[in-house]
């Protein structure tokens, strides 16, 4: 087979709105835009306590502005409690932390935002899960 075919049937493989992740993604966990940031700001205060005068790449900085502003949860606790009860509802890794990081108004945005979501509506509690903002 020759590299491009593999290629190509490594990208059939995967497909996001179907769960369908890369043997590595299998044991990791999905991070909330809002855990990026928290991690980021501390490797930046770590930065600014070294004595050495060490600056951060521009990509780091730009990442740390984009999780600044997309960072819906604003304290580990928030954040606790959202991951608690979007795993509460059995949903893959992925899809609850799209959930959380979206932030979808109601259950036809969530399905049109993550399409493999396919428990019934009722089941979410949109006004506790993801309007949760602290």
């Amino acid at each position: 087979m020759t590299a491009v075919r593999k290629q190509i049937k490594l990208e059939e493989d995967e497909d996001a709105a179907q769960l369908k992740f890369p043997s590595e993604f299998k044991t990791a966990d999905a991070l909330l835009i809002s855990e990026v940031h928290m991690l980021l700001k501390v490797r930046k205060e770590q930065n600014e306590e070294m004595d050495e005068d060490q600056e951060l790449s521009a990509v780091f900085n730009k990442t740390l502005e984009y999780t600044e502003k997309f960072s819906f949860y604003q304290n580990r606790e928030t954040i606790k409690a959202v991951r608690e009860n979007l795993q509460s509802k059995n949903l893959h890794k992925f899809e609850a932390a799209c959930l959380a990081n979206l932030c979808p108004d109601n259950y036809e945005e969530a399905k049109a935002l993550i399409p493999s979501l396919e428990v019934c509506q009722s089941f979410f509690n949109f006004d506790f899960v993801l309007c949760y903002s602290d």
